[in-house]
């Protein structure tokens, strides 16, 4: 069952062109929508801004060949094995989920164009179930048992914002896809079409919904990391001056999405107050 391409018995039903676009198009959403979050949030703006006032308090410059090793280290440490979590069991939530919907999407590509018959190997079929659950397993985890509203503040698992689009979106296109191969393998007709509109419409909010949620996040993640070890490196993380008063309301209408308390200590902090975003992917 799990060694058969879902995507090749679909092929019989809807032209393999269409099935091509469609990822295609879901391509097209993501980079398109990094880049409207990018002019959005100004992000890119503000990231160089404090670039910019890093350097001017350096008290080191920090060579070509030492970039590369805070590089390699950033690569190793914050992306491949996510050392920014201090928590272990947030750590393995995230591995498995990052990792997973990497070789989700991964062996996608391969199955739909490399492999769009049945003639696919057995592995990459495997894989691609693999991944799927790979997902479900971290993601869920996450959900119901490590969220900071649901484990610390003992909010209910199904409390929703709009910061859960990007992990609610991922556990449906990869449970929903999982379910859709197996309702299709076992010939269950009603249920294959039902987990497949099911699969497209969660795909389409993962990839289509970028701009409203963390999806954007995973790519500006390691350019932080990574920046935030050259300051360290150079000196000026410790002389680091401020941007300006960020409850300025000229420097808020430069950085329109930028909250007041970046880079202080968070509101809603007291006792009895419960944060309005919680700690997400």
């Amino acid at each position: 069952m799990f060694a058969s391409n879902p995507f090749a018995e679909l092929s019989t039903q809807i032209p393999l062109s269409v099935i091509q676009a469609y990822v295609v198009l879901m391509a097209i959403f993501v980079v398109g929508g990094t880049l409207l979050d990018m002019i959005h949030k100004k992000s890119a703006q503000y990231f160089f801004a404090k670039a910019k006032a890093a350097e001017a308090s350096r008290t080191r410059v920090v060579g070509g060949g030492e970039k590369i090793g805070i590089a390699v280290q950033t690569a190793i440490v914050d992306v491949a094995t996510s050392g920014e979590f201090c928590s272990t069991k947030r750590r393995i939530s995230h591995l498995f989920t990052m990792y997973g919907f990497i070789l989700f999407l991964l062996t996608t590509v391969a199955l739909v164009f490399a492999y769009p018959t049945n003639e696919a190997p057995a592995i990459v079929s495997k894989l691609w179930h693999v991944g799927a659950a790979m997902v479900m397993f971290g993601g869920y985890w996450f959900w119901f048992f490590i969220r900071v509203d649901v484990s610390a503040e003992g909010v209910p698992w199904y409390r929703l914002v709009k910061a859960d689009l990007f992990i609610l979106s991922l556990l449906g296109t990869t449970t929903f896809g999982l379910l859709w191969s197996i309702a299709q393998s076992k010939g269950a007709g009603a249920w294959t079409s039902l987990f497949l509109g099911l699969l497209i419409v969660s795909s389409v909010v993962l990839f289509g919904g970028v701009l409203w949620s963390k999806f954007a996040h995973m790519f500006f993640k390691p350019a932080a990391a990574f920046n935030k070890r050259v300051i360290k490196a150079d000196g000026s993380l410790e002389n680091l001056p401020e941007l300006g008063d960020l409850s300025d309301p000229e420097l808020q209408k430069r950085f329109p999405d930028i909250p007041e308390y970046m880079g202080a200590t968070p509101p809603n902090m007291g006792p009895g107050i419960k944060r309005e975003s919680p700690s997400h992917y």
